[in-house]
């Protein structure tokens, strides 16, 4: 696995051991990062605050890092996966004092559960990641925390990748922009607005 683009381009990511992940293709990544870089309505990456949610190792974070984005709160319950992310974060940074060290976090939380507070500054995200286990519902109630707990800027993006046979999310707030099917993966590109 390695990161496609930008910055890091050609570095060698770390993954977690054992099958507890299932780390997003790097065809599927790369046609990802096409999309949110040439779509009308996607972000800007540059500068971006970008939160990455059942992180695993981290690589759709990390590409948007390599990519100019400012920030990337990593969200992951697994302590071997927060391990490969902190070992990818020394990795990349030691690469050329890339300073990801102030542009990481890793949070340790359920991301069902996340709370009230949108990171360590209290600032909400442009630009939102969300890859869970497939067939279990956990998108879902993870959208609805993000609404909830006001962790995204009004017309934030959401990428939600989940199994290509689950049927598309209708989630209150949330605008369906796009969705493409990669093997078993479809992806959902989303927008949040907030309740009027």
């Amino acid at each position: 696995m390695r990161i496609v683009s930008g910055q890091f381009r050609g570095r060698a990511l770390i993954a977690p051991p054992g099958s507890n992940t299932r780390p997003t293709s790097d065809r599927a990544r790369q046609a990802v990062f096409n999309i949110l870089e040439h779509a009308a309505w996607a972000p800007d990456l540059h500068e971006a605050r970008v939160i990455d949610l059942f992180a695993g190792s981290g690589a759709l974070g990390f590409e948007a890092l390599s990519r100019g984005a400012a920030f990337c709160l990593f969200v992951e319950t697994d302590a071997a996966a927060r391990g490969a992310i902190r070992d990818n974060v020394e990795a990349l940074d030691a690469s050329g004092g890339a300073g990801l060290f102030g542009r990481t976090r890793i949070h340790r939380r359920d991301a069902t559960d996340l709370g009230p507070k949108p990171g360590a500054d209290g600032k909400p995200f442009d630009l939102a990641f969300l890859d869970p286990p497939y067939h279990k519902g956990l998108g879902e109630k993870t959208l609805a925390e993000l609404d909830r707990g006001g962790w995204l800027k009004p017309g934030a993006v959401v990428m939600f990748e989940r199994g290509s046979d689950e049927p598309d999310p209708e989630i209150p707030n949330y605008e369906n922009l796009d969705a493409r099917d990669y093997g078993a993966a479809r992806v959902h590109f989303l927008r949040w607005s907030a309740a009027t």
